[in-house]
Parts: structure tokens; C-alpha cells; sequence
């Protein structure tokens, strides 16, 4: 079939870890993919045509991978470019962060939920169906900011600290997950306007995920269990370091807050099945 004749999807944020995962799988069906991103990566392959945010082009379904206010602050552009459908990813932080002691977070936290509400109230004034995709911790590839970065303080000082017990519940969800999940909203029929939480096919508490992560890296595990005063200390020590400065004390405090969801919705609707939390070697940081 010719390029004319096919459906086109737009896909926004495509360098992203998850639009790394979801490229691939949009070229195995036969839909023209369009890649939006300010830069163009060495496998441009991975696309049938790389263009700049702002470019216009006829597009039936856009996938937004970028953060949920980038599409929020392009829908002029959207607009014009016809699409019928959109697939955006926010985040269960929207929850999680909305009364954290930390300034920025609770202003994530809100800019996620404004976020949400915007793209429902463009949706339904413009007749395009929207779903809404949130998942909870994201890992995968040696790519994340949350299993990576664990991996990445092991292997810096050998040990990890912990604020007390670390029993908070997590449900690290794998980014090809996500990105299955993005093709299965797209082609599921009845998923318009729905919004779904994406947590992982596992739930553990951090300390275990932490020792999984240990494991993983071939490495015993060594765990120093802190209370609050030390771990700041050692935080402001390790906020030194550029990669860290945006360390919170709020984020030791929530290694014993339970951060679960269901997704129940998402297995009915979208046939959402994610694995369970084991990393293989692709998985760490190079």
C-alpha cells in the first residue's frame, strides 16, 4: 500500500525511552509513523519521516510521549493537524506528589492534573477521543531516572541508604509495557476519553526493589538503614554531585509510603500486562 493510502501517527517526545520502545512496534503496522523531536536520532530508521515539533503535516492519531504540558502548550498545532485521536502519557505523581513537603513536587503534581483536565476540555470541544495513560515508576534500557539512577549511587559507593525500613510498596513498570499499552489504546476500540493507570505486573516493597537491583548488578546487596537527620546529611553531600542536585528529603520519606494502583482498567480495556520486576542486562545503566 502507498504511503498516501496508509493512516499516519504522529508521535511527540519520540526520542523518549518509551518512544524508543514504541517506534519499532509502530512500523510493524501499517500506518505511515511520523517521529516529532527536536533532535534526530543516529537510527532515524526507527521512523518513516523525522520532523520538528511545529511542522505540519496530515496525521490521524497523535501520541504524545513528551511531558503532558508540551502538548497542553501545542494544541494550536494539533489542531491543525487533523488528527481524530490522541494517546498522552502522564503520571500517577499527579496522586503521589499532590502533598508533598517539597514545593516543586506538589507544582508537579498540579501541573500533571491541570494538564489532564486541559486535554479533556480540548478533546471534547474538538471532537477528537483522548486517552490518558499513567504510569507509575518507569524503568527500562539503562535509560530512567528511578532504577537507573539506583543502579548508577551502587556502582559510584558500593552501598545504597535507606530511610529506615524502606517498606513502601512500589510497581516498577517496564517502558516496553508503556509502550504496548500506547498501541493498544490506539487501536482499541471504546478506550476514548478514558484515563488509565499503568503500574508494573509486580509489587514490592523499595527495599526489595533496591536488592533486585544489587542482584542484577552481580553484587551483594549492602543496605544502610538511616534515620531522617543522617539521610539529609548525607543528601546534601551527594546534592554536591550535578547528576543529584535535584535530590529531595521527600523522596527518602516516600521509600516507606506505599505508592500502588490498580490497573485493572487497563488489562480489561487494553490487554495491559505488564512482567514483574526482574532487570536484565540491558536494563542497567552502560
Amino acid at each position: 500500500m502507498d504511503n498516501i493510502d496508509k493512516p499516519c501517527i504522529a508521535v511527540l517526545g519520540a526520542t523518549s525511552l518509551v518512544g524508543e520502545c514504541l517506534l519499532p512496534l509502530l512500523l510493524d503496522t501499517d500506518a505511515k509513523v511520523i517521529a516529532f523531536s527536536r533532535r534526530t536520532p543516529l537510527n532515524a530508521t526507527c521512523a518513516n519521516e523525522w520532523r520538528k515539533p511545529g511542522d505540519i503535516v496530515a496525521a490521524n492519531f497523535l501520541i504524545c510521549l513528551a511531558p503532558i504540558w508540551v502538548l497542553i502548550e501545542s494544541l494550536a498545532w494539533v489542531e491543525k493537524l487533523g488528527v481524530k485521536k490522541i494517546i498522552v502519557l502522564s503520571s500517577t505523581s499527579r496522586f503521589t506528589k499532590q502533598d508533598s513537603s517539597i514545593g516543586s513536587e506538589k507544582i508537579l503534581a498540579q501541573r500533571l492534573a491541570e494538564g489532564e483536565r486541559q486535554c479533556k476540555v480540548w478533546a471534547e470541544q474538538h471532537g477528537v477521543e483522548l486517552v490518558i495513560l499513567r504510569p507509575t515508576l518507569i524503568y527500562g534500557l539503562g535509560k530512567d531516572k528511578n532504577v537507573s539512577e539506583i543502579a548508577r549511587i551502587i556502582n559510584r559507593f558500593g552501598f545504597f541508604p535507606l530511610l529506615g525500613q524502606a517498606s513502601g510498596l512500589r510497581q516498577p513498570v517496564h517502558a516496553e509495557d508503556i509502550a504496548a499499552a500506547c498501541l493498544a489504546a490506539l487501536s482499541r476500540e471504546n478506550s476514548d476519553n478514558h484515563a488509565y493507570n499503568l503500574s508494573g505486573g509486580e509489587t514490592l516493597s523499595y527495599q526489595e526493589m533496591v536488592i533486585r537491583v544489587f542482584h542484577a548488578l552481580g553484587k551483594r546487596p549492602r543496605l544502610i538503614h538511616v534515620p531522617l537527620w543522617m539521610f539529609k546529611v548525607m543528601l546534601a553531600i551527594v546534592r554536591i554531585l550535578p547528576r543529584y542536585k535535584h535530590w529531595s528529603s521527600a523522596m527518602a520519606e516516600r521509600m516507606n509510603q506505599d505508592l500502588v494502583f490498580d490497573h485493572s482498567y487497563a488489562e480489561r480495556d487494553l490487554g495491559f500486562k505488564p512482567r514483574a520486576f526482574y532487570l536484565e542486562a540491558r536494563d542497567l545503566p552502560k
